[in-house]
């Protein structure tokens, strides 16, 4: 483990920087935060890290020149946390990740079974920011004009104008993404890169913040499509969503046993206004990362393009969605610096919808969970 002190040379250059944040943080680097331990997932997914431990568990030492102050982040997430928890019993892993997702500016598809509160989760979090939300019900006859918009004539001025469609919003929740054949699924391409819909040789820029929630069913269920590589890659993470344990299915029943019309559901309040989620995401910008740790995101990613179990390996989008979330992870905790177990938590759902298992090794029951917990079981951990 790198030791507090580091060479003289590296000093004068942290010191010659500009500091992040005019107060660093006083609060302790290894706070742990309890949290209850997310469920089992029914996909078969490794149970990944719970990351309320990570800060307890940190192996990197930097220079306070480098810190930068992660409160705020962490005062706004738990914050966030507490509004969704007056509806959401458990999911927490589910919750953080999605935290994650909208503070580094990316999209999240979340993939579980109907009944598991994917949609009601995606519009509690909406719900908590004070930004437009949109809802979008995906089906198989649903044109993409449905989602960007169209043009229409004005008899009044004798000229076609652009209506914008439902796309146009702060938080879209597309509800069933895999319903809707790919033309539809395609007009999201974009969007979700771009933030911007090109109409008749027009582009249009959409507002900050711009967020995709898309969910779906399993692909075995009837009706669905399955989504292009290329669409799945614009996603930051796939999250699998678990079942509820029995306890916490215990205090679901008695949630909502008087409350039929889920009533409670206007008791969750926004506390978050955009300007303040624009300077949560600042903050995560500015947390610190060692260069030994950019460079064992790089062997990870690398390793999944020369792996015999995959066809197919990670794209650089990944590099920088592992970057980006695990610097998310690190301020959510409180600290200023990432770890390597952020990294690692932050490797199941950002890779687990961008690689594909080779023929033989998905003929065998494989999954890409197991490949991916095979490369990190196999790289070295900078210390």
């Amino acid at each position: 483990m790198e030791e507090q002190n580091k060479p003289s040379e590296e000093n004068q250059d942290a010191n010659n920087q500009p500091s992040a944040n005019e107060n660093p943080t006083s609060q302790p680097e290894n706070t742990p935060v309890e949290e209850p331990t997310p469920g089992s997932s029914p996909f078969g997914t490794p149970p990944a890290q719970d990351i309320s431990s990570l800060a307890g568990h940190s192996t990197i030492s930097v220079p306070k020149a480098d810190h930068v102050d992660a409160s705020l982040v962490l005062e706004t997430v738990t914050a966030i946390k507490a509004e969704i928890g007056k509806m959401v019993i458990g999911q927490q892993e589910m919750i953080e990740q999605l935290l994650a997702g909208i503070l580094v500016g990316g999209h999240v598809l979340l993939e579980g079974y109907p009944g598991i509160a994917k949609t009601l989760t995606a519009r509690m979090l909406a719900q908590t920011v004070s930004a437009d939300f949109s809802r979008i019900q995906f089906t198989p006859d649903l044109m993409p004009t449905d989602i960007t918009g169209t043009s229409v004539f004005n008899l009044k001025e004798s000229e076609f104008s652009f209506r914008k469609g439902p796309i146009f919003s702060n938080i879209i929740l597309i509800d069933e993404i895999n319903r809707a054949p790919a033309k539809t699924q395609a007009s999201l391409m974009e969007v979700m890169e771009e933030k911007q819909i090109t109409y008749d040789g027009t582009s249009y820029k959409l507002d900050f913040p711009f967020f995709v929630i898309a969910t779906q069913n399993p692909i075995e269920q009837e009706g669905t499509y399955s989504l292009p590589e290329a669409q799945l890659d614009r996603f930051v993470f796939r999250i699998r969503v678990p079942y509820p344990t029995l306890e916490e299915e215990q205090k679901i029943l008695t949630l909502f046993e008087s409350d039929f019309g889920k009533r409670q559901e206007s008791d969750v309040q926004a506390i978050v206004t955009k300007a303040k989620l624009k300077d949560v995401r600042n903050i995560i910008e500015k947390v610190y990362i060692k260069k030994e740790l950019i460079d064992y995101i790089a062997a990870i990613v690398n390793n999944t393009r020369n792996n015999g179990d995959l066809f197919l390996g990670a794209s650089p989008r990944a590099s920088l969605s592992i970057l980006r979330t695990a610097k998310a992870v690190a301020a959510m905790r409180g600290r200023g610096f990432v770890t390597p177990d952020d990294i690692r938590y932050v490797c199941y759902p950002v890779l687990n919808h961008r690689v594909i298992l080779s023929h033989e090794r998905e003929m065998e029951g494989t999954t890409v969970e197991d490949v991916i917990k095979d490369i990190l079981e196999n790289i070295d951990v900078p210390r």
